[in-house]
């Protein structure tokens, strides 16, 4: 045939046996790493491959250490089938949370599982700890390290998830001017360096949206918004499955949108003392219990006439970026929706009704613990497990 180049069996060439095997290879260590232990009969149903060609796999798998055996499945009539698990001793990875008052780090071996997390409070603007976010983010890892009786050597992948976003073009961080210390071009290197693995430096709303996507509200859907509304408010879009950037990395940055009501911001990028504008200033939780003479936030929601007040703010934020993306569903997430509850979703869902021609869904995120660490932890093993698990 014409322009066909006959296989010759070298690395890298599609359709060639070593790049099958390769591909049957992910295809059974991913299934592992989503539902754990499974013995070879239930991998070659999942797979669909042959007995013969399921056992050289789990055989050629052994081999690269990334496979073990863990007991064999009772309670079935015959022979107890050996069950097959992923090595956790294949590395581990870091997921680190930074926000105005300290860092948490957690690490997990491969599989996903917890061995360690570690908590460092450090005022962010504090002029002692501007000059040394660097060594705090170590510290941070190493005592999550030293929970797990692990060390840098057997770290894979490293995601840190903070206010504002990196810029693709320059490296720095932006839109987040209370975290002066973060705003280093060479940060993420200089991290790198201590910690000997790459370093990712994410949004943490966008990593919040991952932990939707995995385990949470937008499951389902390829097309959504996740709304923050905490101390700090953003916004990740995801369209077609994909985080959508901007580029400058600032998309979603709906703190800063100017909505009736709120004071705008104008000139440079603000000063940690006045970046509070835009819709920000009318839906944040420290504004909230502001205007509810300082009461507690869940005391504060509990009034109506604040709720209401809210949620029409709100919808009015919604409105303008449902009215651009028109995205399938919104997730409230951040402590705003969390406390605010059915009732804050409900009153939301009246006042956005009208205000934008779409009629997204709209939940309230149900995710346990703090979403921002869960993406992170999801976005490093996907990097850790797309070298690790490469067998080809």
């Amino acid at each position: 045939m014409a322009g066909t180049t006959p296989s010759n069996g070298s690395p890298g060439v599609p359709g060639t046996p070593r790049v099958l095997r390769a591909m049957n290879d992910r295809a059974a260590l991913d299934l592992l790493a989503a539902h754990g232990p499974l013995t070879r009969t239930r991998i070659g149903e999942l797979t669909g491959l042959s007995k013969p060609t399921t056992s050289q796999l789990l055989s050629r798998l052994e081999s690269a250490g990334l496979v073990r055996t863990t007991g064999r499945q009772s309670g079935r009539p015959g022979p107890n089938a050996v069950l097959y698990e992923i090595d956790p001793a294949v590395g581990a990875v870091a997921a680190l949370s930074a926000d105005p008052t300290g860092l948490t780090a957690l690490v997990a071996d491969i599989t996903g599982r917890e061995v360690g997390r570690f908590r460092i409070e450090a005022d962010a603007v504090a002029e002692d700890v501007r000059h040394r976010t660097a060594q705090l983010v170590v510290e941070a890892v190493d005592g999550a390290l030293a929970q797990a009786g692990l060390g840098h050597d057997d770290l894979r992948a490293t995601v840190i998830g903070t206010p504002g976003a990196i810029d693709p073009h320059d490296g720095r961080l932006r839109y987040a001017p209370h975290l002066p210390g973060w705003h280093s071009r060479t940060l993420r290197a200089e991290l790198a360096e201590v910690l000997g693995t790459p370093v990712t430096i994410e949004n943490d709303v966008n990593l919040a949206a991952i932990a939707e996507q995995y385990e949470g509200a937008a499951q389902d859907h390829d097309d959504f918004v996740l709304a923050w509304l905490d101390e700090g408010v953003g916004a990740a879009i995801v369209l077609g499955g994909t985080l959508l950037r901007g580029a400058t990395g600032g998309a979603g940055e709906i703190g800063y949108m100017p909505v009736p009501g709120a004071p705008l911001l104008r000139g440079p990028e603000p000063t940690p003392e006045s970046y509070r504008g835009g819709f920000e200033s009318l839906v944040s939780a420290h504004v909230i219990r502001g205007r509810a003479g300082g009461r507690p936030l869940a005391d504060a929601l509990a009034d109506t006439a604040v709720r209401d007040e809210l949620a029409g703010h709100i919808a009015t934020g919604l409105a303008a970026v449902v009215a651009v993306v028109d995205p399938e569903l919104v997730v409230l997430s951040g402590q705003v929706p969390q406390t605010g509850g059915e009732e804050l979703r409900l009153r939301v869902k009246e006042e956005l009704t009208g205000l934008a021609l779409p009629r997204p869904l709209l939940r309230i995120s149900e995710l346990d613990g703090d979403p921002i660490l869960t993406g992170a932890l999801r976005t490093a093993l996907t990097q850790a497990r797309d070298t690790l698990f490469d067998t080809a």
